[in-house]
């Protein structure tokens, strides 16, 4: 049979078929993948996080050709990639800037996901799938963080691994073993290393693979949050409402490629600081133990979660409540497949409901992350009052605010099976319109 099958194909791909299954996968995955015919722009989300997932593994082999992991010469040696590397200072930005360039494209593609209902049946384990992306890419960030040794790079990290210190029994032993040493030290920069260029990018290519075929077996979702499998042609099988992924949306992917690439080399060229939120000032500082920043704050994909960490206050002087709640805020996506008990999927079809809901989280999303980014006293003394004697703390005013949106972000999770059913829906289509 194996002879026969050589022997019906020719030239070269006749003779890596029959070895490999090249070209079914290329039908399988490409040609003839049938994605629905109404993708938008939020659609563009998920093959840039390819791109940008590509572009930090290649930037990151470039900077391992001359990063040195030690406490002694790490810095240097980020100043050496800077100054005497030929386009050091250009592959170095690339990867500071895609970092957070790789948590904006991720977060649009999770909001994507949540306002088209792209969790729901039978698309649970491909959710389960992203959020455990999610996850392994919050640690590569934390794990790459500190590989600069600059001031905000050491002190954000003593900060982060003394959090785990806070967790009941295995705390304590959890955050030594992190840092290697009983305080962040060479030790702690050596696994740190390991673990952002060789641990954590394998799981994390495994994850995505494990993504990508979920994909391809349950289906893409679309912005009617109609299954296109349920009405097919009786002669072909084709979905009547689907197109081949290629060369379809390839192409089209290329217009998201292009004006991505664009903003991309605008904000490597003309402001890879970004005003101090992709690279803080105090990270262009050697790192020094003796001396703590006046404000230590993480970068600003992590700030949402910082600002519930600081809002929920200690027990008993623990700080395991915060803690708890910080990493409650981050796995709670996981179960939104059994949260939302809505009878459609789409938000084009949603009530009001859900609408105002959506729109509160958001909002607490983005005052958390900016509450995050800055000191507790940020708003300064309200003063006296009128009468001369109420005076308000300024710590106290801005941690009441935090507690307050902390309590939405979760209320919108917490609630969520109530007013999902609650809510009044329109008549979703048999066919996916535009």
């Amino acid at each position: 049979m194996a002879d026969k099958k050589i022997q019906s194909t020719t030239g070269l791909m006749g003779w890596i078929d029959a070895r490999f299954p090249l070209t079914s996968n290329i039908k399988n995955h490409l040609t003839e993948y049938y994605a629905p015919k109404n993708f938008n722009f939020w659609y563009f989300f998920g093959s840039l996080a390819m791109l940008v997932l590509v572009m930090q593994i290649a930037t990151g082999i470039f900077l391992t050709m001359h990063y040195k992991p030690d406490a002694e010469q790490a810095f240097a040696s980020v100043e050496y990639i800077m100054r005497d590397v030929f386009g050091g200072n250009i592959i170095r930005y690339m990867h500071s800037t895609g970092a957070s360039m790789f948590f904006i494209v991720v977060y649009l593609h999770m909001f994507r996901g949540v306002i088209y209902g792209s969790y729901r049946n039978p698309r649970e384990l491909l959710w389960l799938f992203g959020v455990a992306i999610f996850l392994c890419l919050m640690g590569e960030a934390f794990f790459g963080y500190l590989l600069p040794w600059g001031q905000m790079s050491y002190w954000g990290a003593q900060v982060i691994v003394n959090l785990f210190s806070a967790i009941p029994f295995i705390g304590p032993d959890l955050s030594e073993w992190l840092r290697g040493d009983y305080l962040v030290s060479d030790a702690t920069l050596n696994r740190f290393f390991a673990f952002h260029v060789i641990a954590l990018p394998l799981v994390l290519l495994g994850l995505v693979a494990a993504h990508l075929i979920a994909l391809h077996e349950v289906g893409s979702n679309n912005p009617d949050g109609v299954e296109i499998k349920a009405k097919k042609d009786k002669k072909t099988g084709i979905p009547l409402d689907g197109i081949p992924f290629h060369p379809y949306y390839t192409v089209k992917d290329m217009v998201g490629v292009v004006v991505f690439l664009i903003v991309f080399a605008v904000i490597i060229c003309f402001a890879p600081e970004m005003g101090g939120y992709f690279l803080e000032a105090n990270n262009f500082v050697p790192a020094n133990p003796m001396v703590t920043p006046a404000h230590i704050a993480p970068v600003w994909y992590f700030t949402p979660y910082y600002s519930i960490l600081r809002a929920v206050p200690p027990v008993m002087n623990s700080q395991f409540p915060g803690v708890a709640a910080m990493g409650l805020s981050v796995m709670v996506f996981a179960l939104l497949p059994w949260l939302d008990r809505s009878p459609v999927k789409s938000i084009r079809y949603r009530g009001t409901l859900y609408k105002k809901w959506l729109a509160l989280f958001l909002v607490s999303f983005f005052v958390l992350g900016y509450l995050g980014t800055v000191p507790t006293n940020v708003w300064g003394q309200l003063g006296d009052w009128s009468n001369g004697i109420a005076i308000i703390d300024t710590k106290e005013r801005a941690t009441w605010v935090a507690r307050i949106f902390t309590a939405i972000y979760f209320a919108f999770f917490i609630l969520m099976p109530w007013y999902t059913a609650k809510d009044k829906t329109l008549a979703v289509p048999e066919r996916v319109t535009y």
